[in-house]
């Protein structure tokens, strides 16, 4: 392989954005290594079926509440850079109501397994 080809690459735009998005990644990750707790007692282990079933449930809540806020955010940024184009009002609209759709669905799972869990 020649050795310009290597140095164009590195001049290209995208390979810019990557290397870029890894040294920022790596930053935003050190706190989270450097706060990694090293030995001592490992969390309690639930063996109980319920137990283990709160803790997936509060997950996918968490989750859910993420995809939420992007989807949001998706949609608010589509409104912005409509710039009066109905085309674009339009999906941004779509995306928006589809977001609210699915908080609607997600309020709606979760009041149901918290009914049934405690039914039973």
């Amino acid at each position: 392989m020649p050795k310009f080809y290597f140095i164009k690459f590195w001049q290209t735009t995208k390979m810019k954005k990557i290397v870029l998005s890894l040294i920022v990644l790596s930053v935003l990750a050190m706190p989270v290594l450097a706060l990694a707790q090293v030995g001592g007692q490992p969390p309690p282990i639930s063996t109980d079926l319920q137990g283990l079933g709160e803790k997936i449930v509060n997950a996918v809540w968490i989750v859910f509440t993420v995809i939420v806020i992007i989807m949001f955010v998706i949609a608010g940024i589509l409104f912005l850079t409509a710039a009066g184009s109905p085309e674009k009002v339009a999906q941004a609209r779509q995306a928006f109501l589809w977001g609210v759709a699915g908080v609607v669905v997600g309020i709606l799972a979760y009041t149901m397994i918290t009914v049934v869990t405690s039914i039973f």
